[in-house]
């Protein structure tokens, strides 16, 4: 949970912090009843994970200080080795993962107002090349 809260905080430092620890119970009772998919270091530490609900990517976070050093890359490829395809919502103010999804091959399939927030995200969707 401190790695979702603290990535959030910084990722999208365009929402009030309050929108974030509204949601903290919330996540934490349903978190468990995600697919979790994690990338550890050799002691076991969680440096990074995305959770999943069927295709659905509810979220990716990496600690701060493990950003750019491909963590968020090994957990989506480990995730497409399952899935043939993938979706997710990303705020269109995160410019940093709305160009690694990307990079990543994903393509922005439409544009819409988060209807908590306000504010615009891209629903965006990968597929498994055949």
């Amino acid at each position: 949970m401190e790695i979702w809260y603290r990535t959030n905080l910084t990722a999208h430092d365009f929402i009030p912090a309050d929108y974030w620890k509204s949601h903290y119970e919330e996540v934490k009772r349903v978190l468990p009843e995600a697919g979790i998919y994690a990338a550890k270091d050799q002691k076991g530490r969680i440096l990074g994970f995305a959770g999943l609900t069927g295709n659905y990517i509810a979220g990716l976070f990496v600690k701060e200080e493990w950003q750019s050093h491909g963590i968020g890359k090994m957990v989506i490829d480990r995730i497409k080795e399952e899935k043939d395809g993938l979706e997710l919502h990303v705020f269109a103010e995160n410019e940093g993962a709305v160009r690694f999804y990307i990079r990543e091959g994903f393509e922005i399939l439409e544009e819409q107002r988060n209807p908590d927030t306000g504010k615009l995200e891209y629903w965006m969707v990968w597929k498994k090349e055949k």
